[in-house]
């Protein structure tokens, strides 16, 4: 199945993750399909703290991904940033 999720990056303390698509077989920072944006958790002023390509996700879950719970939280929130 193929699932919409968070990779981590960033250095030790300091959490930076991407949103990828990827089967869920795969290792959570392992191989990848599409790289469809980025969370910071530790934003702070003017960096962004969400940024998602939502027509990609809306056409992969559309073919069958599914989100993960944080993911689908995200989602929300930049199609709200979006509209705004």
């Amino acid at each position: 199945m193929v699932k919409i999720r968070l990779t981590r990056g960033g250095a030790k303390k300091r959490p930076f993750y991407h949103i990828i698509v990827t089967d869920q077989r795969n290792k959570r920072d392992g191989r990848s399909i599409e790289r469809l944006g980025f969370y910071n958790p530790i934003a702070t002023g003017n960096e962004k703290r969400v940024e998602l390509d939502t027509a990609r996700v809306q056409h992969w879950v559309s073919n069958g991904a599914q989100l993960t719970d944080k993911v689908r939280m995200l989602v929300k929130e930049a199609s709200g940033q979006a509209s705004a």
